[in-house]
């Protein structure tokens, strides 16, 4: 069973996040997460929206303003009343936009805002909050113009399901990059969704299904259409967390292809193991380990091609830890 993997995934971050001083403060928010992990397979690409737009560092402290009868906001200084970089701010990220076309994901800065992807506190004139939040600026002109690309805070990495959630995001959304490189066409859709089976029923059943009754009508209209819809789909469904239940699930219909190959003490040890992983008394990689086992003595051609076996490089070891 192979699994081969690019050597690098392009991947935007915040530039604080790699250990550069461009905070506000002259200071940083170094992740190891990303240095120490996610660089093993990732080629970041660093941006400080700030710092781009010359504001330097260390600088004014900014914030956003807005009001309770306009949904718009401002990035303002938090001292300086007439600091107004909101244009600035907004052209700088789709002149990124536009340069980054190659990403196939991005961490982002949590609680900034340039960069938070949520909950950003919106401020009145007065300096009190409105008690509404939002996205940073930077965020939401960049990830408007690619509504598709898999997105996390780094703050949100330190939960082990949303790191490897976000990181099979992005394998997966670079393997649809290659798809659309190599030339669509509805037998190689076909073939895209048939190797994804799997990983798509451990996020939502019904979505798998739902996404399978596209490809086999996706004859009937333009590939470029059906494609659209389908990605579009593809990626929402990815971005729901897997749960214990739905890997038990897919693991059930995983073992069902050995069933006739298994000896009665062989069958009755790795359902045991799915039990003990649905009870949460062992980590994903316990049954999984056990099923490739039993894979490669008993190999099956549709099961070995299932991106679900392995949806990103086994050495960053996602799966070992819920």
């Amino acid at each position: 069973m192979t699994s081969p993997f690019p050597e690098k995934v392009p991947v935007g971050i915040s530039q604080c996040l790699l250990g550069d001083s461009v905070r506000y403060d002259g200071s940083h928010k170094h992740s190891k997460i990303c240095t120490e992990l996610l660089a093993k397979r990732f080629e970041f690409t660093a941006v400080c929206p700030e710092m781009g737009i010359g504001m330097g560092a260390p600088r004014e402290a900014i914030h956003l303003r807005g009001t309770l009868q306009d949904d718009a906001v401002r990035v303002v200084g938090n001292r300086t009343a007439s600091l107004d970089v909101t244009e600035k701010i907004e052209h700088y990220a789709r002149e990124k936009a536009e340069e980054l076309q190659d990403l196939c994901g991005y961490i982002f800065m949590g609680r900034s805002p340039t960069c938070g992807l949520g909950s950003i506190k919106v401020y009145h004139e007065n300096g009190n909050p409105l008690g509404r939040s939002t996205m940073g600026v930077y965020a939401r002109e960049f990830t408007h113009r690619h509504p598709l690309l898999p997105v996390e805070e780094e703050g949100r990495l330190r939960d082990d399901k949303l790191c490897e959630n976000f990181v099979a995001r992005v394998y997966a959304f670079r393997r649809w990059r290659d798809l659309e490189a190599s030339g669509l066409t509805h037998a190689k859709l076909q073939d895209f969704h048939g190797r994804h089976k799997y990983l798509l029923m451990s996020h939502r059943n019904e979505s798998y299904r739902h996404l399978g009754r596209l490809v086999a009508l996706a004859h009937q209209r333009p590939i470029e259409a059906a494609a659209q819809e389908y990605i579009q789909e593809f990626m929402a469904t990815l971005k729901i967390v897997s749960t214990t239940k739905t890997h038990a699930n897919v693991l059930q219909h995983l073992l069902g292809y050995l069933k006739k190959d298994l000896d009665a003490a062989s069958k009755q040890e790795l359902l045991t193991l799915v039990d003990e992983y649905r009870c949460g008394r062992v980590p994903l990689i316990a049954p999984l380990t056990l099923l490739r086992h039993h894979l490669k003595k008993h190999p099956n051609d549709y099961i070995d091609r299932q991106v679900y076996l392995e949806p990103h490089p086994p050495e960053l070891m996602l799966r070992n830890f819920h």
